[in-house]
């Protein structure tokens, strides 16, 4: 698992304990990061939408400085699946 996943899932795992769904963060060249009601841990499992963004980009959805609509507006963020989901996972990284 890279340094990338494991602070991702670091972070990611507090807020995200209860999230309603499945959700999967794969980070180009790094791994990906599984999110559901038990948190986040690395993984690559099937998810209600699957979010693919690069280092840079994720990272900044993380610090906050990078907005969630405006990367997927500006196709720094691709979504596949339910965007119903994808924007509950927005509310969670806000």
């Amino acid at each position: 698992m890279s340094k990338v996943v494991e602070a991702a899932v670091a972070a990611l795992d507090p807020k995200a304990k209860g999230f309603d769904g499945t959700a999967k963060f794969v980070i180009e060249g790094e791994g990906a990061v599984y999110i559901d009601a038990n948190g986040a841990r690395a993984g690559d499992d099937e998810a209600e939408v699957t979010l693919t963004a690069s280092r840079e980009t994720f990272e900044g959805l993380l610090s906050g400085e990078v907005n969630p609509t405006m990367a997927f507006m500006t196709g720094k963020l691709t979504v596949d699946g339910s965007m119903g989901t994808a924007m509950k996972l927005g509310a969670l990284l806000s």
